[in-house]
């Protein structure tokens, strides 16, 4: 249990934190799975402050963090931004949207005056003169970055969270297995009780597959809802940037925050008249009651882990118990050939445009000078030059590549998906966020099976949520994913709130008091 010390300590940590302690005295914090509702509860009943809450997770984080290596660096400014947080709320009586919560941000995200590496060596001494337009918008609303959370270098890993900058995460639930990749060092965090809510980021698979691998909530929202502008690119066509929570609460209200237009980044121009005016209002604990849920057997059976299987089966079991109509099976026509050649890798394009945009030195300008500096991690060593090689749809190169919106090929996948939706009056298609187990850290490559969130999502621009589906062997956690039409996260939230009220899957790791 951590305690707010009663005498003017000042504390640094190993992550790169120095600051004074507050000579306040409150009674014991206990951090546990503190919502944004819990906090601003607290804060209106006069039961701690920010400052005193951050320094609660400092604490917890300098116990918790060398066991799974998922922070990269500490917000040196963070306790100073509280005592304005504070001074604010007692001045006004009013708390922002998210006053005083701590926040944890991926490191390929722009943050002013906090290095943004993207795990890599090129990027280990660049800090952003101004943040990420979504972070603007979370620092406007009142969040406080915490700290900064380690990643897959450059975002490359699907399967594990290793960078040059801070080495490997590991999951809290069972430190000799992967958190995945390539957001795995906010799972790890998120998941520990580190900091209350987290970002992530996802071309593929980065923001569902760590949230399914450390039982957290997490949102890959509509292709255009959400700004990605600030942020190093992996495939910005795919790219995606989301809340990776304990809560599907906690998700929704950071949603809030974030969705909108922002003229620097052309695709959010989609989301024009199809945000609703409070995405609250759709937390609905029945809201499976009267739903209709598809079951999407062409990936769940593919020859899934006996356990994930079992766990699933429970799953539609739980989902008819609280009142969804089941369609079981959904089949889409020509599946298994509309989802092949859809990906367009164009990292070189992509990040030599942010390099030129906010990086800004001559020496990192190019993906040559990438490869020129180096990396200490062989899985991205083995992998960057197929990038200076090659870009575009590789099999079929004559296909322009395009995003959700032009991409002939996305374009027919998400057609044919939606016509059977529409054919069957279906709210979402479920399916397990992995058919298989964490991989071993040690064995990663030869276990990474079974992941399910790189074949529709990324591609066609629909939303995709995974909540926590339960437990197997050796304590690791598994998801349960929801398919949604374009901008329909409404539909999305109240029924993955629904199922998670229903089921109360998540559980801490054992290291949480």
């Amino acid at each position: 249990m951590n305690k707010i010390v009663t005498l003017l300590t000042c504390v640094s940590l190993a992550l790169g934190f120095s600051g004074c302690r507050s000579a306040e005295s409150t009674d014991s914090i206990v951090l546990g799975e503190l919502t944004i509702a819990d906090i601003h509860k607290a804060y209106k009943e006069e039961k701690y402050t920010s400052r005193q809450l951050v320094e609660a997770y400092l604490d917890r984080i300098e116990q918790h963090n060398d066991e799974i290596n998922a922070l990269t660096i500490i917000n040196p400014d963070a306790l100073l931004i509280t005592d304005r947080l504070d001074d604010e709320f007692r001045e006004t009586g009013v708390l922002r949207p998210l006053h005083g919560v701590p926040l944890i941000v991926k490191d390929n995200i722009n943050t002013s005056g906090l290095p943004t590496t993207a795990g890599s060596l090129a990027l280990s001494n660049f800090i952003p003169d101004e943040d990420a337009f979504i972070i603007q918008k979370l620092v406007d609303a009142g969040a406080i970055i915490i700290a900064k959370s380690n990643m897959a270098e450059w975002a490359f890993s699907p399967m594990h969270t290793e960078s040059s900058t801070a080495g490997t995460t590991c999951n809290p639930y069972n430190t000799d297995y992967v958190p995945a990749g390539s957001s795995g060092g906010t799972a790890a965090a998120i998941a520990s009780n580190l900091g209350t809510v987290g970002l992530g980021t996802d071309t593929g698979n980065s923001i569902r597959g760590p949230s399914s691998h450390c039982s957290l909530v997490g949102f890959r929202t509509t292709m255009g809802l959400i700004s990605r502008t600030g942020i190093v690119p992996l495939y910005l066509r795919n790219d995606v940037v989301g809340p990776m929570c304990r809560t599907v609460e906690d998700a929704t209200r950071v949603l809030q925050v974030i969705a909108g237009y922002d003229p620097e980044d052309p695709l959010t121009e989609y989301s024009a008249g199809k945000i609703p005016a409070d995405y609250m209002e759709y937390l609905v604990k029945d809201g499976l009651q009267g739903s209709r849920i598809g079951v999407l057997r062409g990936l769940s059976e593919d020859n899934p882990d006996p356990e994930i299987k079992l766990l699933f089966e429970k799953a539609i079991s739980d989902l008819d118990s609280l009142g969804a109509d089941i369609i079981d099976p959904v089949v889409i026509p020509r599946f298994s050939d509309l989802r092949q050649n859809q990906w367009c890798p164009e990292f070189r394009k992509d990040l030599e445009s942010y390099l030129a945009t906010y990086v800004k030195n001559d020496t990192v300008k190019t993906l040559e000078d990438i490869i020129r500096i180096g990396t200490k991690s062989q899985y991205v060593a083995d992998r960057i030059p197929m990038f200076a090689e090659h870009s575009g749809r590789w099999d079929e190169p004559e296909i322009e590549c395009m995003d959700a919106y032009t991409d002939v090929k996305c374009i027919a996948f998400r057609e044919a998906i939606e016509r059977v939706m529409d054919s069957l009056q279906l709210d979402a298609i479920v399916y397990p966020s992995w058919n298989n187990r964490p991989a071993r850290i040690d064995h990663f490559e030869e276990e990474y099976k079974g992941d399910n969130s790189q074949v529709i999502a990324p591609h066609t621009g629909q939303p995709a949520f995974t909540v926590p589906m339960g437990f197997t062997e050796g304590n690791l956690p598994a998801g349960l994913q929801f398919l949604g039409r374009m901008y329909d996260e409404p539909t999305l939230i109240k029924l993955a709130y629904s199922y998670e009220q229903g089921t109360k899957n998540r559980l801490p790791p054992d290291f949480n008091p």
